[in-house]
Protein backbone atom coordinates (compact mmCIF):
# COMPACT_ATOMS: atom_id res chain seq x y z
CA UNK A 1 0.00 0.00 0.00
CA UNK A 2 1.16 3.66 -0.84
CA UNK A 3 2.24 4.48 2.59
CA UNK A 4 3.00 8.48 1.67
CA UNK A 5 -0.36 8.61 -0.39
CA UNK A 6 -2.55 7.09 2.24
CA UNK A 7 -1.37 9.54 4.78
CA UNK A 8 -2.49 12.11 2.42
CA UNK A 9 -6.03 10.87 2.24
CA UNK A 10 -8.69 13.79 3.04
CA UNK A 11 -11.27 11.43 3.92
CA UNK A 12 -9.77 8.78 5.77
CA UNK A 13 -6.62 7.83 8.14
CA UNK A 14 -4.01 5.15 8.62
CA UNK A 15 -4.04 3.22 11.47
CA UNK A 16 -1.76 -0.31 13.12
CA UNK A 17 -2.54 -3.12 12.48
CA UNK A 18 -1.13 -6.69 12.98
CA UNK A 19 -1.24 -10.11 12.93
CA UNK A 20 0.34 -13.73 12.03
CA UNK A 21 0.44 -14.54 8.12
CA UNK A 22 0.27 -18.22 8.20
CA UNK A 23 1.59 -18.34 4.30
CA UNK A 24 5.26 -17.45 5.76
CA UNK A 25 4.47 -18.24 8.99
CA UNK A 26 5.46 -14.98 10.60
CA UNK A 27 4.39 -12.00 12.39
CA UNK A 28 3.22 -8.72 10.98
CA UNK A 29 2.87 -4.99 11.60
CA UNK A 30 1.73 -2.70 8.98
CA UNK A 31 -0.91 0.42 8.44
CA UNK A 32 -4.54 -0.47 7.65
CA UNK A 33 -6.58 2.30 5.62
CA UNK A 34 -9.70 3.81 7.88
CA UNK A 35 -12.26 5.50 6.07
CA UNK A 36 -14.26 8.43 7.73
CA UNK A 37 -17.93 8.25 7.91
CA UNK A 38 -19.84 9.07 4.87
CA UNK A 39 -20.68 13.09 4.06
CA UNK A 40 -24.58 13.29 4.64
CA UNK A 41 -24.09 16.37 1.65
CA UNK A 42 -21.66 16.12 -1.72
CA UNK A 43 -20.46 18.90 -3.31
CA UNK A 44 -20.39 17.82 -7.35
CA UNK A 45 -19.24 19.25 -10.71
CA UNK A 46 -22.30 20.44 -12.80
CA UNK A 47 -20.59 17.56 -15.56
CA UNK A 48 -20.97 15.17 -12.72
CA UNK A 49 -24.66 15.98 -11.83
CA UNK A 50 -25.81 15.70 -15.73
CA UNK A 51 -24.18 12.42 -15.71
CA UNK A 52 -26.18 11.09 -12.95
CA UNK A 53 -29.59 12.89 -14.34
CA UNK A 54 -29.13 10.97 -17.31
CA UNK A 55 -28.79 7.97 -15.96
CA UNK A 56 -31.72 8.04 -13.62
CA UNK A 57 -33.82 8.86 -16.87
CA UNK A 58 -32.51 6.36 -18.91
CA UNK A 59 -33.36 3.77 -15.57
CA UNK A 60 -36.84 5.30 -15.51
CA UNK A 61 -37.35 4.18 -19.05
CA UNK A 62 -36.03 0.49 -18.32
CA UNK A 63 -38.04 0.16 -15.16
CA UNK A 64 -41.46 1.43 -17.60
CA UNK A 65 -39.95 -1.07 -19.82
CA UNK A 66 -39.88 -3.89 -17.37
CA UNK A 67 -43.40 -3.13 -15.94
CA UNK A 68 -44.76 -4.03 -19.87
CA UNK A 69 -43.83 -7.33 -19.17
CA UNK A 70 -47.20 -9.01 -18.01
CA UNK A 71 -44.95 -10.72 -15.25
CA UNK A 72 -42.10 -8.69 -13.76
CA UNK A 73 -40.67 -11.45 -12.30
CA UNK A 74 -40.39 -13.54 -15.32
CA UNK A 75 -37.34 -11.04 -16.34
CA UNK A 76 -36.17 -10.87 -12.77
CA UNK A 77 -35.00 -14.06 -12.79
CA UNK A 78 -32.60 -14.57 -15.90
CA UNK A 79 -31.79 -11.49 -14.32
CA UNK A 80 -30.58 -12.72 -11.56
CA UNK A 81 -28.97 -15.70 -13.23
CA UNK A 82 -27.00 -13.07 -15.78
CA UNK A 83 -25.71 -10.68 -12.75
CA UNK A 84 -24.57 -13.76 -11.08
CA UNK A 85 -22.31 -14.54 -13.88
CA UNK A 86 -21.18 -11.33 -14.10
CA UNK A 87 -20.92 -10.29 -10.55
CA UNK A 88 -18.66 -13.61 -10.15
CA UNK A 89 -16.51 -13.17 -13.00
CA UNK A 90 -15.14 -9.98 -11.61
CA UNK A 91 -13.45 -11.67 -8.61
CA UNK A 92 -12.11 -14.45 -11.17
CA UNK A 93 -15.01 -16.95 -10.89
CA UNK A 94 -15.98 -18.12 -14.54
CA UNK A 95 -19.22 -20.02 -15.42
CA UNK A 96 -21.45 -19.98 -18.64
CA UNK A 97 -24.87 -18.72 -18.14
CA UNK A 98 -26.59 -22.05 -19.66
CA UNK A 99 -24.65 -24.17 -16.88
CA UNK A 100 -26.36 -21.73 -14.20
CA UNK A 101 -29.46 -22.19 -15.60
CA UNK A 102 -28.78 -25.77 -15.48
CA UNK A 103 -28.10 -26.11 -12.12
CA UNK A 104 -31.22 -25.55 -10.64
CA UNK A 105 -31.94 -29.21 -12.18
CA UNK A 106 -28.56 -31.25 -10.91
CA UNK A 107 -27.45 -32.18 -7.78
CA UNK A 108 -24.73 -30.68 -6.08
CA UNK A 109 -22.49 -33.42 -6.89
CA UNK A 110 -22.83 -32.89 -10.71
CA UNK A 111 -21.97 -28.70 -10.39
CA UNK A 112 -18.02 -27.63 -10.94
CA UNK A 113 -16.47 -25.31 -8.39
CA UNK A 114 -17.10 -22.55 -10.35
CA UNK A 115 -21.01 -22.72 -11.17
CA UNK A 116 -21.32 -24.21 -7.64
CA UNK A 117 -20.34 -20.37 -6.30
CA UNK A 118 -22.51 -18.52 -8.96
CA UNK A 119 -25.37 -20.76 -7.65
CA UNK A 120 -24.77 -19.56 -4.17
CA UNK A 121 -24.76 -15.60 -5.14
CA UNK A 122 -28.31 -16.75 -7.46
CA UNK A 123 -29.18 -18.01 -3.46
CA UNK A 124 -28.09 -14.96 -1.53
CA UNK A 125 -29.59 -12.63 -4.02
CA UNK A 126 -33.20 -14.06 -3.89
CA UNK A 127 -33.04 -14.13 -0.25
CA UNK A 128 -32.10 -10.59 -0.76
CA UNK A 129 -34.62 -9.81 -3.39
CA UNK A 130 -37.29 -11.29 -0.76
CA UNK A 131 -35.99 -9.07 2.17
CA UNK A 132 -36.69 -5.63 0.85
CA UNK A 133 -39.86 -6.68 -0.82
CA UNK A 134 -40.92 -7.74 2.26
CA UNK A 135 -40.45 -4.15 3.12
CA UNK A 136 -37.35 -4.72 5.66
CA UNK A 137 -34.02 -2.62 5.45
CA UNK A 138 -30.88 -3.67 4.27
CA UNK A 139 -29.02 -3.77 7.37
CA UNK A 140 -25.54 -5.62 8.83
CA UNK A 141 -27.58 -8.37 9.91
CA UNK A 142 -28.55 -9.07 6.46
CA UNK A 143 -25.76 -9.18 5.03
CA UNK A 144 -23.92 -11.62 7.40
CA UNK A 145 -26.90 -13.60 6.28
CA UNK A 146 -26.15 -13.56 2.95
CA UNK A 147 -22.19 -13.99 3.34
CA UNK A 148 -22.79 -17.12 4.97
CA UNK A 149 -24.79 -18.32 1.79
CA UNK A 150 -21.79 -16.94 -0.44
CA UNK A 151 -19.54 -18.82 0.76
CA UNK A 152 -20.66 -22.12 1.81
CA UNK A 153 -19.57 -25.14 0.02
CA UNK A 154 -15.99 -23.29 -0.80
CA UNK A 155 -12.85 -22.73 0.93
CA UNK A 156 -13.95 -19.53 2.66
CA UNK A 157 -16.99 -21.89 4.26
CA UNK A 158 -16.03 -21.80 8.14
CA UNK A 159 -15.58 -19.92 11.42
CA UNK A 160 -16.08 -16.93 9.97
CA UNK A 161 -19.03 -17.72 7.36
CA UNK A 162 -21.85 -15.22 8.62
CA UNK A 163 -20.38 -12.88 10.44
CA UNK A 164 -18.23 -9.86 10.29
CA UNK A 165 -14.20 -10.65 9.91
CA UNK A 166 -12.00 -11.89 13.04
CA UNK A 167 -8.85 -11.55 10.92
CA UNK A 168 -7.27 -8.70 8.51
CA UNK A 169 -7.61 -9.36 5.31
CA UNK A 170 -5.57 -7.61 2.67
CA UNK A 171 -6.21 -6.95 -0.90
CA UNK A 172 -4.09 -7.26 -3.87
CA UNK A 173 -1.29 -8.99 -1.82
CA UNK A 174 -0.76 -12.10 -4.00
CA UNK A 175 1.93 -14.39 -2.92
CA UNK A 176 4.18 -11.73 -1.52
CA UNK A 177 4.19 -10.15 1.72
CA UNK A 178 1.55 -7.99 3.41
CA UNK A 179 3.54 -4.92 3.36
CA UNK A 180 2.76 -5.28 -0.63
CA UNK A 181 -0.80 -5.47 -0.61
CA UNK A 182 -2.64 -2.89 -2.53
CA UNK A 183 -5.02 -2.09 -0.26
CA UNK A 184 -5.30 -2.68 3.67
CA UNK A 185 -8.89 -2.19 5.05
CA UNK A 186 -9.74 -1.66 8.61
CA UNK A 187 -8.37 -4.08 11.24
CA UNK A 188 -10.79 -6.75 13.20
CA UNK A 189 -12.44 -4.93 16.03
CA UNK A 190 -14.46 -1.87 17.37
CA UNK A 191 -13.11 0.00 14.10
CA UNK A 192 -14.20 -1.87 11.79
CA UNK A 193 -17.55 -2.99 13.82
CA UNK A 194 -18.31 0.75 14.30
CA UNK A 195 -17.21 1.82 10.81
CA UNK A 196 -19.92 -0.69 9.87
CA UNK A 197 -22.96 0.35 11.94
CA UNK A 198 -22.47 3.52 10.80
CA UNK A 199 -21.99 2.92 7.10
CA UNK A 200 -25.40 1.06 7.61
CA UNK A 201 -26.87 4.35 9.56
CA UNK A 202 -26.30 6.55 6.50
CA UNK A 203 -27.34 3.87 4.02
CA UNK A 204 -31.12 3.85 6.09
CA UNK A 205 -31.18 7.19 7.09
CA UNK A 206 -33.26 9.66 4.64
CA UNK A 207 -31.01 11.66 2.21
CA UNK A 208 -31.48 14.72 -0.16
CA UNK A 209 -28.67 13.05 -2.38
CA UNK A 210 -30.01 10.96 -5.76
CA UNK A 211 -30.09 7.50 -5.23
CA UNK A 212 -26.79 7.11 -7.97
CA UNK A 213 -25.07 9.38 -5.61
CA UNK A 214 -25.75 7.47 -2.30
CA UNK A 215 -25.43 3.87 -4.43
CA UNK A 216 -21.67 5.08 -5.55
CA UNK A 217 -20.82 6.67 -1.81
CA UNK A 218 -21.80 3.53 0.13
CA UNK A 219 -20.21 0.53 -2.31
CA UNK A 220 -16.99 2.74 -1.87
CA UNK A 221 -17.72 2.62 2.00
CA UNK A 222 -18.93 -0.83 1.85
CA UNK A 223 -15.64 -1.78 -0.26
CA UNK A 224 -13.51 0.19 1.90
CA UNK A 225 -14.22 -1.53 5.24
CA UNK A 226 -14.34 -4.88 3.53
CA UNK A 227 -16.07 -6.66 6.75
CA UNK A 228 -16.15 -9.90 5.48
CA UNK A 229 -13.08 -12.28 4.66
CA UNK A 230 -14.82 -12.66 1.24
CA UNK A 231 -17.27 -11.93 -1.00
CA UNK A 232 -17.46 -8.68 -0.49
CA UNK A 233 -17.81 -7.37 -3.74
CA UNK A 234 -20.26 -9.37 -4.53
CA UNK A 235 -22.08 -8.46 -1.41
CA UNK A 236 -21.11 -4.74 -2.11
CA UNK A 237 -22.65 -4.74 -5.68
CA UNK A 238 -25.82 -6.63 -4.60
CA UNK A 239 -26.28 -4.02 -2.00
CA UNK A 240 -26.02 -1.78 -4.97
CA UNK A 241 -29.13 -3.22 -6.65
CA UNK A 242 -31.20 -3.54 -3.35
CA UNK A 243 -30.59 0.15 -2.97
CA UNK A 244 -32.11 0.70 -6.48
CA UNK A 245 -35.20 -1.47 -5.09
CA UNK A 246 -35.48 0.22 -1.82
CA UNK A 247 -35.34 3.73 -3.31
CA UNK A 248 -38.08 3.14 -5.42
CA UNK A 249 -35.60 4.16 -8.97
CA UNK A 250 -36.76 0.06 -9.80
CA UNK A 251 -39.85 -1.57 -9.27
CA UNK A 252 -37.73 -5.06 -9.09
CA UNK A 253 -34.25 -5.99 -9.65
CA UNK A 254 -33.95 -6.09 -13.55
CA UNK A 255 -30.67 -3.89 -13.79
CA UNK A 256 -26.95 -5.89 -14.53
CA UNK A 257 -25.10 -3.54 -13.01
CA UNK A 258 -22.31 -5.95 -13.01
CA UNK A 259 -21.87 -6.95 -16.43
CA UNK A 260 -20.24 -3.21 -17.33
CA UNK A 261 -18.36 -3.27 -14.67
CA UNK A 262 -16.97 -6.51 -15.77
CA UNK A 263 -16.06 -5.28 -18.68
CA UNK A 264 -14.66 -1.82 -17.42
CA UNK A 265 -12.79 -3.81 -14.11
CA UNK A 266 -9.59 -2.27 -13.92
CA UNK A 267 -10.90 1.01 -14.20
CA UNK A 268 -13.47 0.14 -11.53
CA UNK A 269 -10.68 -1.28 -8.99
CA UNK A 270 -8.92 1.55 -9.87
CA UNK A 271 -11.92 4.17 -9.28
CA UNK A 272 -12.14 2.59 -5.98
CA UNK A 273 -8.74 2.96 -4.94
CA UNK A 274 -8.62 6.77 -6.23
CA UNK A 275 -11.12 7.90 -3.91
CA UNK A 276 -8.90 6.58 -0.98
CA UNK A 277 -6.08 8.30 -1.88
CA UNK A 278 -7.71 12.07 -3.30
CA UNK A 279 -10.86 11.88 -1.60
CA UNK A 280 -12.75 13.30 -5.15
CA UNK A 281 -15.77 11.91 -5.57
CA UNK A 282 -16.68 13.44 -8.92
CA UNK A 283 -14.71 10.90 -10.83
CA UNK A 284 -16.34 7.72 -8.96
CA UNK A 285 -19.81 8.90 -9.41
CA UNK A 286 -19.25 9.72 -12.95
CA UNK A 287 -17.87 6.20 -13.50
CA UNK A 288 -21.11 4.49 -11.70
CA UNK A 289 -23.51 6.56 -13.31
CA UNK A 290 -21.65 5.65 -16.66
CA UNK A 291 -22.69 2.09 -15.27
CA UNK A 292 -25.82 2.49 -14.44
CA UNK A 293 -26.77 4.57 -18.09
CA UNK A 294 -25.68 1.73 -20.04
CA UNK A 295 -27.14 -1.40 -18.23
CA UNK A 296 -30.27 0.62 -18.15
CA UNK A 297 -30.25 0.96 -22.09
CA UNK A 298 -29.39 -2.71 -22.45
CA UNK A 299 -32.27 -3.66 -19.60
CA UNK A 300 -34.89 -1.50 -21.49
CA UNK A 301 -33.77 -3.63 -24.89
CA UNK A 302 -33.49 -6.63 -23.51
CA UNK A 303 -37.17 -6.71 -21.88
CA UNK A 304 -38.09 -5.37 -25.76
CA UNK A 305 -36.42 -8.48 -26.95
CA UNK A 306 -38.44 -10.73 -24.43
CA UNK A 307 -41.54 -9.60 -25.40
CA UNK A 308 -41.26 -10.26 -28.83
CA UNK A 309 -40.39 -13.40 -28.18
CA UNK A 310 -43.41 -14.05 -25.70
CA UNK A 311 -45.78 -12.71 -28.79
CA UNK A 312 -43.75 -15.13 -31.33
CA UNK A 313 -43.65 -18.19 -29.14
CA UNK A 314 -47.93 -17.12 -28.40
CA UNK A 315 -48.17 -17.12 -32.30
CA UNK A 316 -46.83 -20.79 -32.66
CA UNK A 317 -49.45 -22.32 -30.09
CA UNK A 318 -52.63 -19.53 -31.09
CA UNK A 319 -53.81 -22.80 -33.07
CA UNK A 320 -53.81 -25.08 -29.48
CA UNK A 321 -56.47 -25.08 -26.90
CA UNK A 322 -56.71 -21.82 -24.60
CA UNK A 323 -56.00 -24.44 -21.22
CA UNK A 324 -53.43 -26.61 -22.93
CA UNK A 325 -50.14 -26.76 -21.28
CA UNK A 326 -48.24 -25.88 -24.01
CA UNK A 327 -50.02 -22.73 -24.20
CA UNK A 328 -49.12 -21.78 -20.38
CA UNK A 329 -44.97 -22.84 -20.59
CA UNK A 330 -44.73 -20.67 -23.86
CA UNK A 331 -45.94 -17.64 -22.13
CA UNK A 332 -43.54 -18.11 -19.40
CA UNK A 333 -40.58 -19.72 -21.28
CA UNK A 334 -38.86 -15.86 -21.31
CA UNK A 335 -38.21 -16.34 -17.26
CA UNK A 336 -37.67 -20.06 -17.56
CA UNK A 337 -35.73 -20.79 -20.83
CA UNK A 338 -34.57 -23.98 -18.71
CA UNK A 339 -37.01 -26.39 -17.51
CA UNK A 340 -38.06 -29.68 -16.58
CA UNK A 341 -41.81 -31.23 -17.06
CA UNK A 342 -41.47 -31.23 -13.24
CA UNK A 343 -40.78 -27.67 -13.15
CA UNK A 344 -44.06 -26.75 -15.29
CA UNK A 345 -46.34 -28.75 -13.71
CA UNK A 346 -45.36 -27.36 -10.41
CA UNK A 347 -45.33 -23.66 -11.95
CA UNK A 348 -48.45 -24.49 -13.59
CA UNK A 349 -50.42 -26.84 -11.34
CA UNK A 350 -51.23 -29.27 -13.76
CA UNK A 351 -49.71 -32.82 -13.10
CA UNK A 352 -46.59 -34.57 -14.39
CA UNK A 353 -48.50 -36.21 -17.54
CA UNK A 354 -49.81 -32.98 -18.58
CA UNK A 355 -46.62 -30.71 -18.57
CA UNK A 356 -44.78 -33.40 -20.35
CA UNK A 357 -47.59 -33.69 -22.89
CA UNK A 358 -47.17 -29.76 -23.32
CA UNK A 359 -43.12 -29.68 -23.67
CA UNK A 360 -43.42 -32.48 -25.96
CA UNK A 361 -46.11 -30.52 -27.97
CA UNK A 362 -43.42 -27.34 -27.81
CA UNK A 363 -40.64 -29.67 -29.33
CA UNK A 364 -42.69 -30.10 -32.32
CA UNK A 365 -43.37 -26.39 -33.08
CA UNK A 366 -39.30 -25.94 -32.72
CA UNK A 367 -39.84 -23.65 -29.35
CA UNK A 368 -38.10 -25.98 -27.49
CA UNK A 369 -35.14 -28.84 -27.67
CA UNK A 370 -33.91 -30.89 -25.53
CA UNK A 371 -30.56 -30.20 -23.56
CA UNK A 372 -29.72 -32.75 -21.33
CA UNK A 373 -30.67 -35.23 -18.43
CA UNK A 374 -31.37 -33.62 -14.88
CA UNK A 375 -31.42 -35.74 -11.80
CA UNK A 376 -35.12 -36.56 -11.81
CA UNK A 377 -35.88 -35.53 -15.55
CA UNK A 378 -35.07 -34.48 -18.96
CA UNK A 379 -34.08 -30.82 -19.32
CA UNK A 380 -35.60 -28.79 -22.33
CA UNK A 381 -33.98 -25.41 -23.62
CA UNK A 382 -35.60 -22.42 -25.28
CA UNK A 383 -32.17 -21.49 -27.84
CA UNK A 384 -33.95 -18.29 -28.86
CA UNK A 385 -34.71 -16.62 -25.36
CA UNK A 386 -30.76 -17.67 -24.42
CA UNK A 387 -29.53 -15.84 -27.66
CA UNK A 388 -31.90 -12.42 -25.86
CA UNK A 389 -30.26 -13.38 -22.71
CA UNK A 390 -26.81 -13.50 -23.72
CA UNK A 391 -26.94 -10.72 -26.38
Amino acid sequence: MDLDAMRGSPIGQLVPTSGFDRRFAERFTCSAYLPDPLPRSLQLSTQTWSLVVDATAAMARADEAAAKLPNLSLLVRPTTRREAVSTSAIEGTYAALTDVLEADFLELNQLSESVGEVQNYVRAAELAYQWVADGRPITVRLLEDLQAVLVRGTHSDGRDAGSVRTTQVFIGVGRGRVENARFVPPPPGDLLRDGLAAWERWVREPSELPAIVRIALAHYQFEALHPFTDGNGRLGRLVALLQLVVSGELRSPVLNLSAWLETNRAEYQNGLLDVSLTGRWDPWVAFLSAAIHAEALETSARAERLSRLREQFQDRVRHLRRGSAAVAIAQDLIGYPMLTARLAAELHGVSYQTANEGIKKLVELGVLRQRAEGRYDRIFVCDPVLRALEA
